[in-house]
């Protein structure tokens, strides 16, 4: 049962009830009657009240009943006009909080200063009033003394926010309990986010949600209560309390909690049934505001992404604004995310470069939806196919070329290699060729660190592909800038191990995981793709550039924290099975090659690396051989000749997979 869907379920039908629709059609006018009835009753009280504490004088409660009905009036008119202008007659009971205590004290406050001023000028003061007024003002304000005022201001503020506050504790606690059941929930933090989202929960018309109690690592939180929700202990006691209290779902409140933090949460509770709901990040908030449909349930996402990328938006600007754009792979998960960023700056055209004609067709109604005045060009085709690749550059004549198409599957690249090296070296080969013969000003291709000491022949065929793009930078004839970007995986891109681990646990599993001690380098998508455009933006022709990761990920610790979140225990209801290394996989990716040169740029998340390019000749040469390799059935011609051409290439021939 997921929160975030519930703040329209808490409210299955408008439909009102007679009485219901009466008091909603004149729920103003209702509140002004109350008010006044409780105005009423808080005078009376006053003067019964001083009847019993005044002894020894002739005062009395009948006179005391007889001195309220003449004073009434007055305090009805005086009162109410000063209630109506702090707008108390039209808050929403329901939504009772300290700011409607604090004006009903200041209404009440006002009116008893402009009673006693009353009081000083007509009763204290000398009779100036006599020659102007008529002379039953004075006796008249007699009749309200000190006291009076006193116990009526008390006996407003008493009973009109009773009032109030009763009639939400009615509303929040007498609710009917939703068919489905009350799920009860823990909450991890007590701070202002945990206050008000613990307010929403009981305020929803259907109790959907229970929340038994909060964890906070502030010791001087402990023990204290929040709408009635008491903090139980820290979050190194989840598991216990968990277990105590029958907990369904945990509820983490920390708007600004570091990765880190969420998944020591999920940590804690690895083993148990539990679900996980978060609150969205701090800069998604408005003004502290939390509503129960802003809850979402924590996704793989929150405990692996990055903290948020401060783009230089000015000179990624200048390198985008008013240029024809042309990306290649523009279907793709990279390239898409490309699209989406790069249409954020304002280009004049962009021209949408891809084979598959679905991830095509999505992609471009999407950006049409999105910015309907940009000018947006689809061309299906395959980059292998020099004369299309020629015609479109022709066709189209960008500027700037975001070369994202690549075949990136290891295991799939080692089984097909030659369609590696036609995709990944010679398609490389063709976009960087019509680039130069049609004057574009800047090519980026996109690289990956499986290209740093490769083991596999997609990473080879990537470093070849960066080989040729830095060799043909500076070229005489070729005025195009090539750069070329490296980064690790990226969080739910087709075909990587997070939406695969999705598809195995919703399966009931195993999840499969080649070896304990695999590790990989994350980034989001929308992350990368905006890196790729700093660095682009920032950089030189023929520099190599390299993005800051982070720290590695072990991917079998990921797989047991997308079972936990989903609910499941890991190897109790979800097995782990290790399958064993891949052909051309390696245990840990690198991000550099050992002795090169790293530099920092302007942005501390974008490295460069001060490499030497490869004579032009050995280039055209290697080239030469690669083409002669088109749909080579011959697996080792192909490993020989990518050896040739990066000689620190080591291919990885793992035996083939077993289960463990």
């Amino acid at each position: 049962m997921a929160i975030q869907k519930n703040e329209t379920a808490a409210a299955p039908s408008t439909e009102l009830s007679g009485l219901e629709a009466f008091v909603v059609r004149h729920r103003h006018w209702l509140s002004v009657l109350v008010h006044l009835l409780l105005f009423c009753l808080s005078l009376l009280m006053a003067y019964l009240i001083r009847s019993d504490v005044v002894v020894g004088t002739r005062y009395s409660w009948q006179e005391g009943l007889q001195n309220f009905v003449y004073v009434l009036p007055f305090f009805l008119i005086v009162k109410s006009a000063v209630f109506w202008r702090l707008r108390l007659f039209r808050g929403g009971w329901q939504y009772s909080s300290i700011r409607d205590i604090a004006r009903i004290l200041l209404g009440a406050w006002i009116f008893v200063l402009i009673a006693f001023v009353c009081y000083t000028l007509f009763v204290q003061a000398p009779k100036w009033y006599d020659r102007v007024l008529p002379p039953v003002i004075g006796p008249y304000f007699q009749l309200m003394p000190r006291g009076v005022l006193v116990l009526d201001f008390l006996g407003t503020v008493f009973l009109v926010s009773t009032a109030r506050l009763g009639f939400r504790i009615y509303r929040e606690e007498l609710r009917p309990v939703s068919e489905e059941g009350v799920c009860r929930v823990l909450v991890v933090g007590a701070g202002n986010a945990a206050e008000t989202i613990i307010r929403e929960i009981n305020r929803q018309r259907v109790e959907r949600f229970r929340v038994v109690g909060l964890v906070d690592d502030d010791p001087t939180k402990r023990g204290i209560l929040i709408h009635g929700a008491p903090v139980l202990g820290k979050t190194d006691d989840l598991r216990k309390i968990c277990e105590e209290e029958n907990i369904e779902e945990i509820l983490i409140a920390m708007p600004s909690a570091s990765q880190k933090e969420l998944r020591r949460v999920i940590e804690l509770c690895s083993g148990t049934k539990l679900k996980f709901q978060s609150l969205p990040g701090v800069s998604d908030l408005i003004n502290g505001r939390v509503t129960v449909s802003q809850i979402r349930p924590v996704d793989i996402n929150d405990l692996l992404g990055r903290d948020v990328v401060n783009l230089d938006t000015e000179a990624v600007a200048r390198f985008i604004y008013n240029r024809v754009v042309l990306v290649t792979g523009s279907g793709g998960s990279i390239g898409s995310e490309m699209c989406r960023q790069i249409c954020h700056f304002g280009p004049a055209h962009l021209v949408l470069v891809e084979q598959a004609e679905t991830p095509m067709f999505d992609i471009e109604n999407e950006l049409k939806k999105s910015h309907p005045d940009l000018r947006i060009t689809p061309r299906i085709g395959d980059i292998y196919d020099r004369n299309r690749v020629m015609a479109v550059w022709e066709e189209c004549r960008p500027d700037v070329v975001i070369h994202a198409a690549a075949h990136k599957h290891v295991p799939m690249m080692e089984l097909n290699p030659c369609e590696a090296i036609k995709n990944n070296i010679l398609g490389t080969q063709n976009v960087a060729d019509a680039s130069c013969q049609f004057g574009v000003a800047e090519f980026v291709t996109i690289s990956t660190d499986k290209a740093v000491n490769p083991s596999s022949v997609m990473g080879c065929s990537k470093r070849v592909g960066e080989i040729y793009t830095q060799a043909l930078n500076g070229r005489e004839g070729c005025k195009t800038q090539f750069k070329a970007v490296r980064f690790g995986n990226v969080l739910g891109s087709a075909g990587s191990v997070v939406p695969t681990f999705r598809r195995q646990i919703a399966a009931g599993g195993p999840v499969t995981v080649t070896h304990p001690d695999m590790t990989r380098y994350f980034m989001t998508i929308p992350e990368a793709a905006q890196l790729v455009l700093q660095a682009a933006a920032t950089g030189e022709g023929g520099q190599i550039f390299l993005l800051n990761m982070g720290e590695p990920v072990k991917i079998s610790d990921l797989a047991k924290q997308m079972i936990t979140l989903s609910g499941f225990r890991p190897d109790e209801d979800i097995d782990i099975v290790y399958t064993g290394i891949r052909p051309g996989e390696k245990l840990f990716e690198e991000l550099r090659t050992e002795g090169e040169d790293i530099e920092p740029t302007v942005h501390p998340k974008v490295l460069v690396w001060a490499h030497q390019p490869v004579p032009w000749d050995r280039v055209q040469a290697m080239m030469k051989k690669f083409e002669s390799l088109e749909n080579c059935p011959d697996r080792d011609a192909i490993i020989q000749t990518l050896r040739e051409a990066v000689p620190e290439y080591e291919p990885n021939i793992s035996a083939p997979a077993k289960s463990a």
